[in-house]
């Protein structure tokens, strides 16, 4: 907590940048921790241990639940593939993700902060292994303010080891998703070669891992992380915040000096100034001065002063999830306003099930082959010696399925032109077939010569077509004959 400095009026200031200092967060039990505890260990857990998912895509398919392979240019989740000429559904997932953020700060503030946040995960689990080897608050601070001795020297030792530990296996859990999970284990753990690459990103991911989780914590949130200035911008007067109940709190005072003033019929504030509601905050942060940048609405606060209230036998959530709106209409006897379902949250929700449901049809109901032509741009065309144009053009075909396919080659649109395909058969009837393999994609070039063509030498709307030869099924793509 920053030092305040006092005017000699009796003003008191904050000073524009607070002075350096180190925090140390007191252990804390209650609800708000067990709910930290059980997303901690969720989203540890999947993210350690899903590139160990087996999933069964049949011969000839990477049987990882979840791969990102960047050497053949796909994306697997479980029974969903992902090419790149596809990458719109990486956009409808991050358009998804952000408006999931901004109903999550709509309806409950930086909840997003206090509970999933990468950042807060980690440092949460840096922070107990901490408190798990040099023990509490005060334990840490009593023991960093003394003298360097052989049970500080090897705590101090063992607490880092553990951190670079995690650190480490969170960098090597990243690469993971990159590779046969498995298969790369062995790799790295026989040093075969081929694994430069996957050493580094480790590397990197450790030292960041370790410099955020365990040596910047909160000044990442206080001074790198943008959102706490963006979502101040997106939350309005109805999104519940942990909110200091000064209308109950103040005036601050003893539980005696309370209770002697209650039994004279005088107003007394349930806030016994005990400071542990700055005591267990991981950022260090005083809710009762009102709203602060530092707080990322994890609740530990709630549970600390509700622990105190049980004690002075006063009824809890002093501090709480709440809003200021309702903190002043309680202090002016007016009853409190709560509307989780507004016109943004309904907004937000609305378009967040009309993205996804768009991205469901559009998975569900895609076709497994794929067709694209480009024309060539330089030149346009080619005036040929015998007075025939010639077009030149590149074609696409991705084959989504786990089988090697066959198909026939057509054009429509320009009758009587030539077709070439640089390195494409024919069949005994004369057709031009192409040959793709499974899930691959292959290239061919096109040359479509037209002789005589018409007078005014309008393009001519072209459609190429590529049938399957066992099934009958077709893709098309349209492009153009262009005249000199």
């Amino acid at each position: 907590m920053s030092t305040a400095e006092f005017a000699p009026d009796g003003d008191e200031h904050e000073p524009i940048v607070a002075p350096p200092h180190k925090v140390y967060p007191k252990k804390v039990l209650g609800e708000f921790r067990r709910i930290k505890w059980g997303i901690q260990l969720f989203t540890l857990t999947v993210y350690y241990l899903l590139p160990f998912v087996r999933w069964d895509r049949g011969p000839n398919e990477p049987s990882q639940a979840v791969l990102l392979d960047l050497q053949h240019r796909r994306f697997y989740f479980f029974f969903i593939e992902i090419w790149p000429q596809e990458v719109y559904y990486a956009t409808g997932l991050l358009i998804i993700a952000a408006l999931t953020l901004f109903l999550m700060n709509a309806v409950a503030g930086r909840i997003w902060c206090g509970y999933m946040c990468p950042q807060t995960v980690w440092t949460d689990l840096y922070i107990m292994t901490e408190r798990w080897i040099e023990g509490d608050a005060r334990d840490r601070i009593r023991k960093d303010a003394g003298p360097w001795t052989a049970q500080k020297i090897r705590e101090k030792l063992t607490k880092h080891f553990l951190w670079l530990l995690i650190a480490w296996w969170t960098g090597g859990a990243w690469v993971l998703y990159f590779a046969d999970a498995p298969t790369l284990v062995y790799k790295l753990a026989t040093f075969a070669p081929g694994c430069g690459e996957a050493y580094m990103w480790i590397g990197i991911f450790t030292f960041t891992t370790y410099v955020f989780a365990g040596v910047m914590r909160e000044g990442l949130c206080l001074h790198m992380c943008p959102w706490p200035r963006i979502q101040a911008s997106l939350t309005d007067e109805y999104a519940l915040n942990v909110t200091y109940r000064y209308d109950r709190g103040e005036p601050r005072q003893s539980v005696k000096q309370a209770a002697a003033l209650r039994a004279k019929g005088l107003p007394a504030g349930d806030c016994v100034d005990c400071g542990q509601c700055v005591a267990v905050c991981p950022t260090g942060v005083d809710i009762r001065k009102g709203a602060s940048l530092g707080c990322i609405q994890c609740g530990l606060c709630i549970d600390a002063c509700d622990g105190v209230m049980e004690k002075v036998g006063r009824p809890p959530r002093l501090i709480g999830y709440d809003t200021e709106m309702n903190v002043k209409r309680r202090a002016c006897g007016q009853p409190a306003i709560y509307k989780p379902i507004r016109a943004r949250t309904v907004l937000y929700a609305a378009l967040i099930a009309g993205i996804g449901g768009f991205m469901i049809f559009t998975l569900a109901t895609r076709a497994n082959l794929h067709l694209s032509v480009l024309h060539d741009r330089n030149p346009l065309t080619v005036k040929l010696s015998d007075g025939g144009v010639r077009n030149a053009y590149t074609i696409h075909v991705a084959n989504m399925n786990p089988e090697p396919r066959r198909f026939v080659l057509e054009v429509a649109g320009a009758a009587g032109a030539q077709m070439e395909a640089v390195g494409a058969p024919r069949d005994a009837e004369g057709r031009i077939v192409l040959d793709v393999g499974a899930d691959q994609t292959r290239e061919a070039r096109i040359l479509l010569t037209i002789h005589g063509g018409p007078a005014d030498r309008k393009p001519l709307p072209l459609e190429f077509s590529m049938r399957e030869i066992e099934t009958g099924r077709s893709v098309t793509a349209r492009d153009a004959f262009l005249w000199p």
